[in-house]
């Protein structure tokens, strides 16, 4: 290589440098018209062009999001359940009563959370589970009976008091015994 090609050769190096992505505004595919310069043409001693990747492949699309706080709904408020009537006993009481009449009543378990809108949303105020039966207390007998009505014979209401046979495991014979403790409590 000669001299008088050094100046030539410094401008063509410039021009690829810019033309590289330093503030082009090109969309980075390749030009047959945008003039290369291979390895063997640089002389040494003078830098090679070097391409890096855009600052937008290095960024990712998230960074402008990684700032900031996501913010989140503030959590719903606490679920209410109606009160049950001064008039009606409550589902612990029910479930006491029949124990200390020696019915069965195993693993008995509140249940009054599955009474919202977040559970079976039937708008009880308590409800106490056991395998032999379940005892929901309604805040109204319009609403007790409601749902005696809808699940028919497997049911037995007094007042705001529903006892549901529906998943139990109590024979249908000793089913009149609970209703029997139900009936005498107030």
């Amino acid at each position: 290589m000669t001299t008088r090609n050094l100046p030539a050769l410094g401008i063509l190096l410039v021009a690829v440098a810019l033309s590289a992505g330093c503030g082009s505004d090109d969309d980075g595919s390749p030009n047959a018209a945008t003039p290369t310069v291979s390895s063997e043409a640089a002389p040494t001693g003078l830098p090679t062009p070097q391409t890096s990747p855009s600052a937008d492949a290095a960024t990712p699309p998230s960074a402008a999001a990684q700032g900031t706080t996501e913010r989140r709904p503030a959590s719903p408020p606490p679920v209410v359940l109606p009160k049950r009537p001064t008039s009606a006993p409550g589902a612990k009481q029910v479930i006491d009563a029949f124990r200390a009449a020696g019915l069965e009543v195993p693993h008995p378990k509140d249940r009054s959370v599955d009474c919202g809108p977040d559970g079976l949303g039937l708008g009880c105020s308590e409800l106490m589970a056991t395998d032999a039966v379940t005892v929901y207390v309604f805040p109204d007998e319009t609403s007790a009976s409601d749902i005696a009505e809808t699940w028919g014979g497997q049911s037995y209401q007094r007042g705001a008091v529903v006892l549901n046979y529906l998943e139990a495991k109590t024979p249908a014979a000793d089913r009149p015994r609970y209703e029997k403790v139900l009936n005498g409590l107030r």
